[in-house]
Formats: structure tokens, C-alpha cells, sequence
């Protein structure tokens, strides 16, 4: 079965072809994915290695936890799920974003 794994520290010139051939050292990788900034598009500095069983991935992070890659050292461990988030509200005239410090705004 495969296992995610949390990539944290990495340098934001690190690409995913990198980082997937980084973690092949270790077994089989079935996916790498770096997380980009949706503004940017530049890396957030952190990203997702799947590996493709449970004692592969259990000998990455042994291998990579706390090494470095392109001079970044690394924070590697099994990722965790994405907890639930509550809902954003959107923003009207009554909902004004946080802005003013609860006071009325000019406009209305």
C-alpha cells in the first residue's frame, strides 16, 4: 500500500524532478509534488513524496529526515490528512472583511 510523505525545508529551487529522484534512492515513487504559492506560482517550500509501500517509505524518511538538498536541510515524516476547514463567508457590505476595526466604513 502506498504512504505519503511530508517534504518540509525545501529550497525554492528545487523542482519535482529533483525531489522524485532524490527519493527513488530509497524505492519507488509513485508521485512527487512540490506546493506552489496560487499568486506567484513560486514553491512554498514544502511538498508530498507518495512512495509506492510502507517500508520504502519507512526507509526514506530514515534516509532524508534532517539531510540536506540544495543546501536545505529537510523535514521529512509520514504526512498527516488535511484537517477540515470551515467555510470562508463571502464578503458584502455587512461582512466588510475585517477592515475598519468594527467601525462603518465611508461608504454606503
Amino acid at each position: 500500500m502506498a504512504k505519503k510523505l511530508y517534504v518540509g525545508g525545501l529550497s525554492y529551487g528545487t523542482s519535482e524532478d529533483t525531489l522524485k529522484s532524490t527519493f527513488e534512492q530509497a524505492g519507488e515513487v509513485t508521485s512527487a509534488a512540490i506546493i506552489t504559492d496560487k499568486m506567484t506560482g513560486r514553491s512554498r517550500g514544502f511538498g508530498f513524496v507518495e512512495m509506492a509501500n510502507d517500508d520504502e517509505a519507512d526507509k526514506a524518511v530514515e534516509m532524508f529526515n534532517g539531510k540536506e538538498l540544495d543546501g536545505r536541510t529537510l523535514m521529512v515524516n509520514e504526512a498527516r490528512p488535511m484537517e477540515a476547514r470551515a467555510p470562508r463567508k463571502p464578503f458584502n457590505r455587512d461582512n466588510r472583511g475585517g477592515f475598519g476595526g468594527g467601525q462603518r466604513g465611508g461608504y454606503r
